[in-house]
């Protein structure tokens, strides 16, 4: 079963996978609710929405699996996200993809997503993508607002650069929790441009979204990954998952899928504590060579 550990010292408690809500509106409704079940007897009682998600569509068919089970929501913490906007029939006054952080929208956003879930409050609210027009005032007086009224207990954001982040923090007397951003054994950029280095500064977790790279299959002679699961008995996606828990920012991964099984098998991952030197032959993989 995994624990929940805290995002930040005065943030919230995720479990330490969080599932990912992006292409759940691809499945029935009887999947969906086993997809959250599943979650939630693994100890994953932390599920990560966005307005935008399947074309507007995915905050309110969960929502419904909660309206048809009332009791699941005081087992579960819910993540949404705001700031993007693109031409819909849902949001006909688009009609070219934009940001807005406005603090008109992320109101209107955060009570939107309130509305489409069913539930009075979201745990964690964060700016979708950095927004050239960002006015940090306005992001503050959203923020400040919504957590006045109890809609939102904590705030961040995602895909924000570390001077992006530094920002807006430097408006805000309470704590931006987290940076939703991408990380994997694919996508290691985050080890070395100080996306990292700033959140541990900050006392901050990252969220990794795509952690097990979107599928992608890296080029490696595949005894290698034979000899490394073999040893933890463990599989590729468990390695790939557990490589990332144990850099020492705690980073939470987001895991995408719409299978339940997989669900399962990426909770087991918490078990897992690799070796410092696997962890480094693991990193030989991504890179071609040693580190220097």
């Amino acid at each position: 079963m995994i624990q929940k550990q805290k995002i930040h010292p005065e943030g919230p408690a995720f479990s330490r996978i969080i599932a990912g809500a992006w292409r759940w509106h691809t499945v029935s409704p009887v999947v969906l609710e086993r997809l959250i079940n599943t979650a939630l007897d693994c100890g994953i009682t932390t599920f990560d929405h966005a307005d935008i998600y399947g074309d507007h569509g995915n905050e309110e068919i969960f929502g419904n699996v909660l309206k048809k089970n009332p009791s699941l929501r005081s087992k579960m913490e819910l993540i949404s996200k705001c700031g993007i906007k693109f031409p819909s029939s849902k949001r006909p006054t688009a009609w070219v993809k934009h940001y807005d952080s406005s603090k008109e929208h992320i109101i209107w956003s955060a009570e939107n997503s309130l509305k489409m879930l069913g539930t009075d409050r979201l745990e964690l609210l964060l700016i979708h993508r950095p927004d050239p027009l960002l006015d940090p005032h306005e992001v503050a007086e959203a923020f400040s607002l919504l957590r006045q009224h109890g809609k939102v207990q904590h705030v961040g954001v995602s895909n924000f650069t570390p001077s992006q982040f530094r920002m807006l923090q430097h408006h805000l007397p309470y704590p931006l929790v987290t940076n939703q951003i991408e990380i994997s054994l694919s996508k290691i950029d985050s080890l070395f441009n100080g996306d990292l280095d700033l959140l541990m500064e900050f006392n901050a977790s990252a969220m990794a979204w795509s952690p097990l790279g979107g599928g992608k299959t890296l080029e490696v002679d595949e005894r290698e990954v034979f000899n490394k699961a073999a040893k933890y008995n463990a599989s590729y996606s468990q390695l790939s998952l557990a490589w990332l828990m144990k850099h020492p920012s705690k980073i939470f991964p987001i895991i995408g899928t719409t299978q339940p099984e997989r669900i399962t098998e990426a909770a087991r991952s918490t078990d897992i504590n690799l070796d410092r030197q696997d962890w480094f032959e693991m990193l030989k993989w991504v890179m071609g060579k040693e580190v220097p």
